[in-house]
């Protein structure tokens, strides 16, 4: 589940970046995972490989959200209906 909402700030006033909460939740279930952890790759070499048993299904359905919600920056039906991941 994300963190921010597309409103929320930080501490210091700035609005954060876009699909933030789900970046950082991808990556501590992948640095979390039996890919990174037993079999010694990094968590970008993980994501590379797709659909390895070694990566949890939690793990897989973050990415699929972080990849939708980046490709909704760049669709333009979308800037009006809202970011998807929140």
């Amino acid at each position: 589940m994300p963190k921010y909402g597309p409103d929320e700030q930080e501490d210091d006033g700035k609005p954060k970046p876009a699909c933030v909460g789900l970046r950082e939740d991808l990556r501590e279930c992948l640095l979390k995972s039996d890919c990174v952890r037993k079999n010694g790759k990094t968590p970008k070499e993980c994501l590379r490989l797709g659909n390895d048993p070694s990566i949890p299904s939690e793990c897989q359905s973050l990415r699929t959200a972080f990849f939708e919600c980046k490709r909704s920056l760049l669709d333009m039906r979308q800037r009006f209906r809202g970011r998807r991941g929140y």
